[in-house]
């Protein structure tokens, strides 16, 4: 059966209507059939090369290697010798942690990748294989986590619920079939965006319960360590601010960005901005504290980025220039970090323009 079959199959199953979270996360993680699970390649900078977007850790090596140093200071604050890694892609990032962490004398011990993807996973083992026993894979997480966690644009590929405004109420926006493909239904629902800001009838946007319930399980979790997580994304006041009535849902395949999930279902990413105000409360309620929240190219330069650059090529400076662009990746991309409430440390990325007072 395909995904699409399946995908009908499952609509037909629950009534003829399906919430766009469960949409979603079956386009993206359906077991061998959604877009994580195919073995298509995801991750690289030009679409000749059959990707579909390029990840910071891809553009430029020293986007790990500044990331390393923020990671080795709280391995040393909290006592860690194992790094986490959620959603953990091609597997340059893991690459480029662990070796500037050896290079800085940082004393890793296990470098730990949780993945859903069986396709992912087999090529981060072969491009890891030089560390041999130090990389593993976690099927589950244990119960007492100490480690420093890490993910990279992975907030933003966790499903969302849409609501939309039609001047009166908001409603859930869901999928329903049409004919072999798909359309979206508008749904009656208590749902509401956290804010209420004078919505334009019209008005698409996302909820979060998925992402925030990761973060809340995590920090049930973390005894020492840290986490940090760099994604795109918005403070709440900006992100449901009314002149975003059109909401943050993208797609992305070859390397071009659409707004329409429901066409090429399984075969495009299909992504959200993160409302980082709530991430930051899903932590706190759930008994972490914020070490900062800034853009990435605040942390990386605070991360020692520039130094750096000064023994790198030309072109190696050109592509490093776009992690910290304000009009490429630097600013719309945020870092957010979060350590137990009982062992919170002065977190090197966000030394200089912490911005934890929008948030």
């Amino acid at each position: 059966m395909s995904l699409v079959q399946k995908i009908h199959a499952e609509i037909a199953a629950a009534g003829g209507w399906l919430p766009f979270d469960r949409f979603m996360g079956m386009a993206l993680y359906e077991p061998g059939l959604g877009y994580y699970a195919g073995g298509r390649r995801k991750f690289g900078q030009m679409p000749g090369e059959g990707s579909d977007f390029v990840t910071a850790p891809e553009m430029s090596p020293l986007f790990g290697r500044a990331l390393a140093r923020q990671i080795a200071q709280a391995l040393a604050a909290s006592g860690c010798r194992d790094v986490i890694e959620f959603g953990a892609g091609s597997g340059a990032l893991a690459a480029q942690v662990i070796a500037e962490l050896d290079a800085l004398g940082a004393g890793l011990a296990r470098y730990r990748i949780v993945e859903l993807s069986a396709e992912l996973r087999e090529r981060q083992r072969e491009r890891l294989s030089h560390w041999g026993g130090r990389v593993d894979w976690l099927d589950t997480l244990s119960d007492a986590i100490e480690a420093v966690v890490i993910g990279n644009e992975v907030l933003d590929a966790m499903p969302v619920q849409l609501i939309a405004f039609d001047g009166q109420a908001w409603r859930e926006r869901g999928v329903v079939s049409a004919g072999e493909g798909f359309a979206f239904e508008d749904r009656d629902s208590a749902l509401r965006p956290p804010l209420d800001r004078g919505f334009v009838p019209g008005t698409v946007t996302e909820i979060h319960p998925q992402g925030e319930a990761f973060i809340a399980t995590l920090a049930g979790r973390l005894r020492r360590g840290a986490a940090f997580f760099i994604d795109y994304g918005f403070p709440e006041a900006e992100y449901y601010h009314p002149q975003r009535h059109g909401g943050t849902l993208m797609c992305h395949q070859g390397h071009l960005a659409d707004a329409d999930p429901l066409v090429a279902v399984g075969d495009k990413d299909i992504t959200a901005h993160v409302n980082f105000t709530g991430t930051a409360l899903a932590g706190q309620d759930a008994g972490l504290t914020v070490l900062g929240y800034t853009s990435q190219a605040n942390f990386l330069l605070n991360c020692g980025i520039a130094d750096l650059l000064t023994d790198a090529s030309l072109a190696e400076r050109a592509m490093a220039h776009r992690l910290l662009a304000e009009h490429e990746m630097g600013e719309l991309f945020k870092v957010i970090g979060f350590a137990p409430a009982d062992a919170p440390f002065d977190a090197l990325g966000f030394e200089r323009g912490d911005r934890s007072h929008t948030l």
